[in-house]
C-alpha cells in the first residue's frame, strides 16, 4: 500500500535530494583538503582580447570553457601595470614598494639578467608556504624576478630560492631582441641616442685627425690618440651590453643550469607545454602547485606554424588564440591525470594590453575592451583591470560573474589557506582570501580601498562603499596622451609615472565606475553631492595606508637595473656564453 505513496513522493523528493547533494560542497568548507593549484598567467594580455569578457572575433573557447566552469572575475585589478612588480605583488601577496620592485625613475621592470636587483630573499612567496606544507612546487616560463646579486652564480633572486623545487624558462622576459628577425625593443629611444652619440664623437675624432694631417688643425698626436680611445672605451661601453641582448637576455634554463643560450624561439611553446605536462604527470600522486607563467602574449609574439594567419586580429591574435590551447592542453592533462575534482585552476594577465605596441601598420599590443589607458599606466583601468577565473569543480559553483573588486594580491592568501599554510606575520599582506567570495557564503570582497601606483608614485586609489554599493575611484595623477586625445602615449611608447608627461589633478579626478566603467565622465562638486565627502574619505585611507610603509631597499635604482658582466649568467666562459643543450630533443 506504500509503494503509491513512494511514487507519487518521488518526484518532489528526488530533486530535493539530488539539490542538497549539490549545495554541500559549497556549504561545507570542513570537507576541503588540500588541494592542487595550477596558476595560468597570461603576458600583457588585455582584458577585450577573451571571448568571455566580449571579444568575439578571437576564439579563446578553452578560457571560456573554464568561466563556464567556474568563477569569472570583473573587477580582477593587477597591483601594478608592468611586468616586473605585478608579479612580485603576485608573489608575494603585497603591493610592490613594499619589496622595494616598484621604481622611483624611468627603469620600471628587471632590465637585465646580469643586474642585481630582484625579488629580495627576506619576502616569502606563496610557493615558500606550499613548499614546507609538503607541495611540489613548479614554475613553467617568465620570471622576471632578478637572477644574481653579487656573483655570476649565487642565483639569490633564483625561483628555487623563493620556493619553487623546479624552475623551466625564461629568468627574464620575452622582448623582441629575442627573434632575429624582428625590430630590437629593449630600450630602443636610449639606443638610439647612444648610436647617435658615438657617431658625433667619431666624426669629431676623424675631423680632427683629417685637419692635423692637412695642417688645418694644431693639435698633438697625443690628444688625438686619448680622443680616438675616448671613442672606442665610449663605444664598447654600450655595446658590450645593447649590441648582444639576445645572448645576455634571451636564454632558458632548468633550475640553476643554462639550457640555451640564446634560446631557440621557433621551440620555445612546445618545450614550455611539454614541462607542463610532464610536471603535472610526475606529480599527480602528491599535492602540487604549477605556476604556469605563459610567455604569451608578449612581443615578438611567438608562435608556432600551424596558428599563423589563423585568427582575424593578425600575429597577436593568432598568439592568444596558440596561447589559449596551450590552456586546453593542460586542462586535458589534468583531466587524464583524474585530478579535474581535486584542481583549482586560475588564470589570469599581470596587467592590461599594450597599446603603444605596434610595428608600422601592424598592432602587435592587446586590447583592453571599454577601458581607458593600458599597459603602463598605473590608473586607468585599461593597464590594471584584467581577466580573472577560477575554477575547482565541486568546491565553486559553476558559471558564476562576481562584480567586486579583487587582486592579483588576493591569490596569495586564498592559495595558503586552502593549503593548510600559515601567513606571515611579521609583514604586512595587502590580499584577501577570496574563498568565502567564489563559494558565495559572503556577497562583498573584503577590500574596501585598493591604491593603483605607478612605480612608486600614488596615481589612484579605488573605494568599495560597502553599505551603497557604490565604487568611488579618484585620479591624482594621469598621464598626457600623445598625440592629444588618442588614449594612449603613443609618441613615447610607454605612459610615464612622473614628470613633465603627467598631469596632476586638485581637485582629483573621481568617477563612480559602477555607473562609468569606462572612465568617461569625472564627476564634480556641482555634480555629485557626496563628492568632497567621498573626497575626504579617500583622502584619510591615504593617509592610513602611507603609516603601514616602511622604507625599504630600491630594486629598481638605476645602480641595480644596470648590466654587471661579472653577473651575468653565462654556460660558457665568459664573454664566449653560448649552448643548446635542447638540440637532441
Amino acid at each position: 500500500a506504500s509503494f503509491p505513496i513512494l511514487c507519487f513522493r518521488s518526484p518532489l523528493v528526488t530533486p530535493l535530494i539530488f539539490g542538497l547533494f549539490l549545495q554541500a560542497p559549497f556549504t561545507q568548507p570542513s570537507t576541503i583538503t588540500q588541494p592542487n593549484f595550477v596558476l595560468l598567467l597570461a603576458d600583457d594580455l588585455g582584458i577585450g582580447d577573451v571571448g568571455c569578457y566580449g571579444n568575439d572575433t578571437i576564439r579563446t573557447s578553452n578560457i571560456d570553457r573554464l568561466a563556464k566552469e567556474g568563477v569569472k572575475l570583473t573587477q580582477h585589478i593587477a597591483a601594478a601595470p608592468l611586468c616586473t612588480p605585478s608579479r612580485a605583488a603576485f608573489l608575494t601577496g603585497r603591493y610592490p614598494l613594499r619589496s622595494g620592485m616598484d621604481a622611483v625613475n624611468d627603469y620600471r621592470v628587471i632590465f637585465w639578467n646580469a643586474g642585481s636587483g630582484g625579488l629580495p630573499p627576506n619576502e616569502t612567496t606563496f610557493a615558500k608556504i606550499l613548499q614546507h606544507q609538503g607541495y611540489s612546487t613548479g614554475l613553467i616560463g617568465k620570471w622576471h624576478q632578478g637572477v644574481n646579486c653579487e656573483s655570476r652564480n649565487d642565483h639569490c633572486h633564483h625561483p628555487l630560492k623563493h620556493g619553487f623545487d623546479y624552475f623551466y624558462g625564461m629568468p627574464f622576459t620575452l622582448i623582441s631582441d629575442c627573434q632575429p628577425t624582428e625590430t630590437p625593443e629593449m630600450d630602443r629611444a636610449f639606443r638610439r641616442k647612444l648610436w647617435l652619440s658615438t657617431q658625433i664623437i667619431c666624426l669629431i675624432t676623424f675631423t680632427a685627425v683629417l685637419g692635423r694631417l692637412t695642417g688645418l688643425i694644431s693639435v698633438h698626436w697625443k690628444t688625438l690618440a686619448c680622443l680616438a680611445g675616448f671613442s672606442v672605451l665610449f663605444f664598447i661601453s654600450w655595446f658590450s651590453s645593447y649590441g648582444f641582448v639576445r645572448y645576455w637576455n634571451c636564454i632558458m634554463m632548468r633550475n640553476h643550469r643554462i639550457t640555451e643560450q640564446p634560446m631557440v624561439t621557433n621551440r620555445t611553446t612546445s618545450l614550455i607545454l611539454r614541462e607542463s605536462i610532464s610536471f603535472i604527470e610526475r606529480n599527480k600522486h602528491k599535492p602540487f602547485l604549477l605556476f604556469l607563467s605563459f610567455l604569451h602574449s608578449h612581443t615578438p609574439l611567438l608562435t608556432t606554424e600551424k596558428f599563423l594567419g589563423r585568427s582575424r586580429h593578425g600575429l597577436y591574435g593568432d598568439n592568444v588564440e596558440e596561447m589559449d590551447w596551450m590552456v586546453g592542453q593542460v586542462l586535458d592533462a589534468i583531466d587524464k591525470a583524474g585530478l579535474k575534482d581535486t584542481t583549482l585552476v586560475y588564470f589570469a594577465s599581470d596587467h592590461g594590453g599594450w597599446l603603444e605596441r605596434q610595428e608600422g601598420e601592424r598592432q602587435l599590443g592587446g586590447w583592453n575592451g571599454i577601458y581607458k589607458g593600458g599597459k603602463a599606466m598605473g590608473g586607468w583601468e585599461g593597464g590594471i583591470r584584467v581577466p580573472g577565473i577560477f575554477r575547482w569543480p565541486g568546491v565553486l559553483p559553476a558559471d558564476t560573474v562576481i562584480d567586486e573588486p579583487t587582486s592579483l594580491m588576493d591569490i596569495y592568501p586564498t592559495v595558503v589557506n586552502l593549503a593548510g599554510g600559515t601567513m606571515p606575520r611579521d609583514r604586512v599582506i595587502d590580499g584577501q582570501d577570496l574563498l568565502p567570495l567564489l563559494r558565495g557564503t559572503v556577497a562583498r570582497s573584503e577590500h574596501e580601498f585598493l591604491f593603483h601606483y605607478c612605480g612608486v608614485h600614488l596615481h589612484a586609489v579605488r573605494w568599495h562603499q560597502k553599505d551603497t554599493g557604490a565604487l568611488w575611484k579618484a585620479h591624482y595623477v594621469t598621464p598626457i596622451f600623445s598625440p592629444p586625445g588618442a588614449g594612449a602615449c603613443y609618441e613615447r611608447g610607454f605612459c610615464p609615472c612622473f614628470g613633465k608627461g603627467v598631469t596632476h589633478h586638485e581637485p582629483p579626478l573621481l568617477f563612480e565606475l559602477s555607473q562609468d566603467p569606462s572612465e568617461a565622465k569625472p564627476l564634480s562638486a556641482d555634480t555629485e553631492p557626496l563628492f568632497d565627502t567621498v573626497i575626504r574619505r579617500i583622502g584619510r585611507a591615504i593617509e592610513e595606508h602611507r603609516r603601514t610603509l616602511t622604507p625599504v631597499p630600491e630594486q629598481l635604482s638605476v645602480s641595480n637595473v644596470v648590466w654587471k658582466p661579472w653577473l651575468q649568467p653565462c654556460c660558457g666562459t665568459f664573454p664566449f656564453c653560448w649552448c643548446d643543450k635542447e638540440g637532441h630533443n
